[in-house]
């Protein structure tokens, strides 16, 4: 897509519009908030979203995800929910500037209260990039963008865990990328909410470095039955990406 749009009418102070390289989108972003990472670009290209499928992203911040996941699959729909309304709002405005209000939906609410916003084992597969940090990691005084967006201050990963299975319909898909050091809870979490972990990847800065994200696939009523995929290293000792991340995950 060309996109001939005048950038000024959809951002506000301090925002950015940035070339997402993929289907000619771009996405806004405030950089004295959160920029998405390396994270939710392996997630999206990590979950498989069918022909047809509606898709439900948990958190999903400045709607990275349903932006990249609308370009890269041919699901029916994609819908983002954001507890914060300026990012959310900020959300909406990316979705309109590549015209893609027809498939990618923003929804400002809180993931504690999702089974009430949307109907239940209403989505096919439901995705999300949590906040990595519980607190027992640490203190938080200030519940900024970027500290919400890390820490977990307004759900706990039971609660994005909890949310997805009561959204899924049986047998759908839920896709997370989180930080290995809470694997032991990650697994248990879903297990006991009945998302069966079925496909698994950890994913290393450099070879020598230890793993500092996973990726994971759970079955909504699944059997039990684990695959731990090959290991992905994304950086090659000069700082270029390695041959295998761009092809697992790039254009290639």
């Amino acid at each position: 897509m060309s996109n001939q749009k005048d950038p000024k009418n959809f951002l506000c102070d301090g925002e950015r519009l940035d070339d997402l390289q993929r289907d000619g989108m771009y996405i806004i972003q405030n950089p004295k908030w959160f920029c998405f990472g390396m994270d939710a670009v392996l997630l999206s290209a990590y979950a498989k979203v069918k022909e047809g499928e509606k898709c439900l992203d948990l958190g999903c911040g400045n709607g990275i995800i349903p932006l990249l996941l609308s370009g890269r699959t041919k699901g029916s729909s994609f819908t983002g929910l954001e507890l914060q309304k300026d990012i959310a709002e900020m959300a909406k405005r990316s979705v309109a500037y590549n015209e893609k209000e027809d498939k990618v939906h923003i929804v400002q609410g809180d993931i504690r209260e999702a089974t009430s916003i949307f109907e239940a084992a209403s989505f096919d597969v439901v995705t999300s990039n949590p906040p990595y940090l519980n607190q027992s990691n640490g203190r938080v005084s200030e519940a900024s963008h970027k500290a919400i967006a890390r820490h977990e201050l307004f759900c706990t990963f039971e609660d994005v865990v909890k949310a997805a299975a009561k959204l899924l319909r049986p047998g759908g898909r839920f896709y997370l990328v989180h930080r290995p050091f809470r694997l032991a809870e990650i697994i248990s979490c879903m297990v006991q909410y009945k998302l069966e972990p079925k496909r698994m990847r950890l994913v290393y800065p450099y070879v020598d470095k230890e793993p500092n994200m996973v990726l994971i696939e759970g079955n909504k009523g699944g059997r039990t039955m684990l695959k731990v995929e090959p290991a992905l290293v994304v950086y090659n000792r000069d700082g270029s990406y390695t041959e295998d991340l761009l092809t697992r995950y790039g254009d290639r």
